[in-house]
């Protein structure tokens, strides 16, 4: 388990914390691994109905360490298998998701939300997607959660144009369930928890199964998009796109 990743039960709801504060909770390999792990585990611990996934105050998730990204495209990969471990532990995760979002959420720290089952974020969160601006392509079945979710015209702004959300937008447009202060996001993201784990265990995991469909579907959207991001990592219009935003670090 990292470090980086906090796991603690309370009850029957499994509370899952990025713990990365120094970075705004960018995510390395090791950070997916162990997220990964928790969330699966639940599948053999029947005592746990419900997960709740949290960050920082200020920051949920700052998407993925951009140097992991860099080392990647010059090692010729992608998405690398703890990412889409990672990912398909959401997809196939059968365990009602929540989630508790204050400050920023970029990258799969907005797109994870989409598998979530409930979303509180606070007032002051942003939302946003820049991969086409950094020359690669939508990921975590983003391609196909967001149109679903908010129209294509809409998940084009988001996924392609790379237009970010307030908390207001994201709320209008679904991905978001509630609005509040940042004060409150935790402790409401943990009371619908356990009114969820509250609910008879298997009702809710059928209705859930109707609600969201072919798990597999999403499983297979997700391979998809990480075939287009491994070749897109190698392009120049990629390799450029991150020369420029460390050149701006420095």
């Amino acid at each position: 388990m990292s470090a980086q990743v906090s796991v603690r039960d309370d009850g029957a709801v499994r509370i899952l914390r990025m713990n990365r504060p120094e970075k705004k909770n960018a995510l390395t390999a090791g950070m997916y691994e162990a997220m990964a792990a928790a969330i699966v585990a639940t599948k053999t611990t029947p005592s746990i109905r419900c997960l709740v996934i949290a960050g920082q105050i200020g920051a949920f998730c700052a998407g993925n360490d951009l140097d992991e990204f860099r080392k990647a495209a010059d090692e010729g990969e992608g998405l690398g298998e703890p990412v889409l471990r990672f990912l398909h532990a959401l997809a196939y995760c059968e365990r009602p998701m929540v989630a508790a979002v204050d400050g920023l959420a970029i990258g799969v720290g907005t797109t994870m939300l989409m598998h979530c089952d409930y979303v509180v974020a606070s007032a002051a969160s942003r939302f946003s997607t820049p991969f086409v601006g950094l020359g690669l392509v939508p990921e975590a079945a983003s391609s196909l959660l967001a149109p679903r979710l908010m129209g294509p015209r809409r998940a084009f702004e988001m996924l392609v144009m790379g237009e970010p959300l307030d908390a207001d937008r994201a709320l209008a447009l679904g991905l978001v369930n509630k609005v509040t202060e940042s004060t409150e996001v935790e402790p409401q993201a943990l009371a619908a928890a356990q009114k969820i784990a509250s609910l008879p265990a298997e009702a809710v995991l059928a209705a859930r199964r109707l609600i969201r469909g072919d798990p597999g579907e999403i499983a297979e959207r997700i391979d998809e998009e990480a075939d287009f991001f491994r070749e897109r990592l190698q392009s120049p219009e990629a390799r450029a796109a991150f020369a420029a935003f460390f050149a701006r670090k420095r």
